[in-house]
């Protein structure tokens, strides 16, 4: 289960051959969303267990989730970018059942980012889980 956003993502990763491309793609993706107030920036909103600095703020619309997020370091920014992409927009009973673990291997990212990169992505898919599990009681 994946949004549109997140398949126009999909399609383009197809036509870039290069890694080193598909990161700069990656960080542009990063550098094109609306930055985060620097007033959500707080301890509520960060994510543990990323090697850099990753803030999720949650903003539902009734039932619909809705975030943003924005991290110190640019390939992880993007990350959050292609997260958002995945889940902003889904009622949170449906972003429960996104494996966004196997959606994102779908871009190959599971294979080219480093170990703690990795450990930082699970930890933002969980935090982003938590969100709509709060939502749907």
């Amino acid at each position: 289960m994946a949004t549109e956003k997140f398949e126009e993502i999909v399609e383009d990763f197809e036509f870039i051959d290069e890694w080193e491309d598909r990161y700069r793609y990656v960080i542009d993706l990063g550098k094109k969303m609306e930055p985060m107030d620097e007033a959500h920036k707080i301890a509520e909103t960060k994510v543990h267990g990323c090697a850099s600095q990753v803030w999720i703020m949650p903003e539902m619309d009734g039932d619909v989730l809705h975030f943003t997020g924005d991290s110190d370091a640019m390939i992880v920014r993007g990350l959050i970018a292609i997260l958002h992409a995945l889940y902003d927009g889904l009622p949170s009973k449906d972003a429960l059942k996104v494996d966004a673990l196997k959606e994102m291997g779908r871009l190959g990212l599971d294979q080219h980012l480093s170990a703690q990169r990795s450990n930082g992505l699970r930890a933002m898919i969980e935090r982003l889980r938590l969100i709509a599990e709060k939502q749907v009681g």
